[in-house]
């Protein structure tokens, strides 16, 4: 099983960035990027809820969109829900290294 630093360095790698040392991360994120601000989290296991969200926007997907979990809690204005996808659609959609 891969360690957390070895996600980061890959989650890194795909996006065009760099993984930061723990050391150096003082009020920094994951990865440095020039236009992103990544934090990873890996986990043994991903709630089977969220996995079955992102595969139902997939199948409901038609070519040409970007499918899309909304995540909102309950009283949580709409402008502060979560976006959840796949990163190979995010790079896909935006790239990695650069913008768009």
């Amino acid at each position: 099983m891969p360690t957390w630093k070895h996600v980061e360095r890959a989650v890194a790698r795909q996006l065009g960035g760099q993984r930061v040392p723990v050391s150096g991360r003082a009020g920094q994120p994951d990865i440095a990027h020039p236009w992103l601000s990544v934090e990873v989290k890996h986990r043994q296991r991903l709630p089977q809820w969220l996995l079955a969200a992102v595969r139902q926007a997939e199948l409901a997907a038609t070519p040409g969109q970007l499918p899309l979990a909304i995540l909102h809690q309950h009283g949580q204005r709409y402008a502060e829900v979560l976006v959840v996808m796949r990163l190979e659609a995010f790079v896909e959609w935006f790239g990695g290294s650069e913008r768009g």
